[in-house]
């Protein structure tokens, strides 16, 4: 028998058949694992801990039994009251996305069972039943007088794409690994899986490499900020800081606990003038040269004639390759002036002896050298689709930004993408008409519904060459988000509308279902203390 009334769960289940009844969790409730899953089953005991303060059992369950199972000193458990999780598959090979990520849910009066193709299936699985029980599970605190109930539901789940990301540029302004964990947990609930760490900008270097230590002694701090849309008017206050390695081993730890890759972004050959800042030797002027405190572009960017830029770069790499170690490393490869190189003896002398013809095939030579540097450690080179300007690296993957274009170009010549087109998903866009009613923002204006109805795919490629498309992500460019609520309220709820297009199959958009169900979830999102925008608000 089933029943009409849909839980609020986003993003919304691929297939979910709500039932009459529901299971509820006691104190005495017992998770049962099989082999694989123990480790899963410890997961899940932690999350429901919050709120509830239940300290649930975890045991082994007797083979493939659903009905019954035997706790950890090995006496008999009965059918009744448990949740039991299984595993059909495994994490072989997983980098991101995959076979993995799917689950099954079923809840009935007498038992939750989790059927998971891999440790990050189970890992979603405990997402939905965190969503199916009421908003106050997430809780810190023990929450009293709360009915712990799930509906009764039949799921069967997958993500429609395998890159489902949102990325932060903690370039214009520092944020504390505090903030960051705290955004990777919002990332978590919604079934994110790539975070995009913009490390690198002209306004401020933010990663520790141990071999070129005034990149942060000098490139993590500037001395003051403009105020507003580059008025001439600045704050007189410094602004500064940096992530140490071992900050970043920690970061890249706990997002690897909630199944979710760090992709780190360092800048080059533009975007660079922190850098060159902290060793002027690096570009093609001479210096001596500050850390940017405007917003915008700088002309002085790594110079592409200089051999000893690439041994720089090559060194960063390492080091941060040893810190990351996820497949891709993002090279930025956007927004690079060309003037300075126009101008420049060894970079005249290089496009000469490369037999480049201008500056564009210039920095194509950069990024080329700088892939298969890459390549031979292992890694995926990903950039923004100006990489596609004078050729494409023969592995690259292009992330697409001024519209869905470069993502089309670079399918079509056999290469990968991800979509991160400026309209439908820069979350740092305003999100009302009435700007003075609003945080300053970027500009432009990207509401709730255009976010949710953003496709992926554009129409132009065939079914073949779809597949290139491994998905796309949400960007929070930082001028103007200057603080951890900030960020917080342009993210959300637009992210959870980019969650559930990149992870629910793509016919089953319902944009006054998704409403319902998002006032629902936006009471989940106050329980996490996670600042957000609120549904319906029009101005």
């Amino acid at each position: 028998m089933t029943c009409s009334a849909q839980p609020g769960i986003i993003p919304q289940p691929a297939r979910m058949e709500v039932r009459v009844g529901e299971f509820e969790l006691r104190a005495a409730t017992r998770i049962l694992t099989d082999a694989a899953s123990a480790g899963d089953g410890k997961v899940l005991a932690g999350m429901l801990r919050g709120g509830t303060g239940f300290r649930l059992g975890v045991g082994r369950s007797s083979g493939s039994s659903a009905s019954a199972g035997s706790n950890s000193e090995g006496r008999r458990v009965g059918g009744d009251d448990v949740i039991l999780i299984r595993r059909i598959g495994d994490d072989a090979n997983r980098e991101i996305g995959g076979p993995g990520e799917g689950y099954g849910l079923e809840v009935t009066p007498k038992k939750v069972t989790i059927t998971a193709k891999g440790s990050a299936g189970a890992f979603y699985a405990f997402q939905t039943i965190r969503q199916l029980l009421p908003r106050e599970i997430p809780s810190e605190k023990v929450v009293s007088g709360v009915k712990w109930t799930l509906p009764c539901v039949k799921i069967e789940d997958a993500p429609r794409f395998g890159w489902r990301g949102l990325m932060l540029d903690v370039g214009r302004h520092f944020q504390p690994v505090e903030f960051v964990k705290k955004f990777i947990d919002g990332m978590a609930l919604h079934k994110f899986n790539v975070f995009h760490w913009h490390l690198t900008e002209d306004q401020g270097w933010r990663i520790e490499i141990k071999k070129y230590p005034r990149l942060t002694k000098v490139g993590s701090r500037r001395a003051q900020t403009v105020i507003g849309r580059n008025s001439e008017t600045y704050d007189g206050t410094p602004h500064g800081g940096f992530y140490t390695q071992d900050e970043i081993r920690d970061v890249v730890k706990y997002a690897a606990a909630r199944h979710i890759t760090i992709v780190p972004e360092i800048e080059m050959p533009g975007h660079a003038q922190a850098a060159v800042a902290s060793y002027p030797e690096l570009a093609c002027a001479k210096g001596p040269f500050k850390v940017m405190e405007r917003w915008g572009i700088s002309r002085d960017v790594y110079c592409a004639g200089n051999e000893a830029v690439f041994g720089f770069l090559e060194d960063v790499l390492s080091e941060v390759m040893g810190l990351f170690p996820g497949k891709f490393i993002h090279i930025g490869g956007d927004e690079c002036p060309k003037e300075r190189w126009e101008a420049c003896p060894k970079c005249k002398t290089r496009m000469k002896a490369e037999g480049l013809k201008d500056g564009h095939e210039l920095q194509s030579y950069l990024v080329r050298r700088i892939e298969r540097f890459l390549a031979g450690n292992g890694r995926r080179l990903i950039g923004w689709d100006e990489i596609l300007e004078g050729g494409l690296a023969p592995g690259a993957t292009v992330m697409s930004w001024r519209g869905v274009k470069g993502g089309i170009t670079a399918v079509k010549a056999g290469h990968d993408a991800v979509m991160a087109p400026m309209p439908f998903t820069y979350f740092n866009f305003y999100q009302g008409r009435n700007r003075e009613r609003e945080p300053l923002a970027f500009g432009h204006y990207l509401p709730l519904g255009k976010a949710y109805q953003f496709e992926p795919v554009p129409k132009a490629l065939s079914a073949k060459e779809a597949r290139h498309i491994l998905g796309a992500q949400g960007q929070l460019w930082s001028e103007y988000l200057t603080d951890p609520k900030g960020i917080e309220y342009m993210t959300y709820p637009r992210a959870a509308a980019l969650a559930e297009v990149l992870w629910s199959p793509a016919g089953s958009k319902d944009y006054p279902n998704f409403l319902r169900r998002l006032g629902i979830h936006l009471k989940r999102l106050d329980t996490l203390g996670i600042c957000h925008r609120r549904a319906g608000q029009t101005h």
